[in-house]
């Protein structure tokens, strides 16, 4: 299997391009995480000066933060479908 110094150029340029976006992907998740931290302890706080817990405000929250990642899951998943397939 011998392959051209074009087609090995192309070849590491399209692989930049996914390691790129495996980044953008990593980066997400991890500020997900780092808001939904930061969301409790606000919620914590607020709990211990009030006295009342907002609970429609952290449902929707996690709610949100949830869906979020199940579609950047979803969309890993197909793209390493189209992977396996092709």
């Amino acid at each position: 299997m011998d392959i051209s110094e074009k087609e090995l150029k192309e070849l590491l340029k399209l692989k930049k391009i996914e390691k790129k976006k495996s980044r953008f992907s990593k980066f997400i998740v991890t500020l997900v995480i780092l808001l939904n931290v930061v969301f409790t302890a606000a919620v914590l706080y607020v709990f211990n000066n009030v006295g009342s817990e907002p609970v429609t405000l952290v449902a929707a929250w996690f709610a949100f933060t949830t869906g979020e990642l199940w579609f950047l899951a979803g969309i890993r998943k197909k793209k390493m479908e189209g992977e396996y397939h092709e």
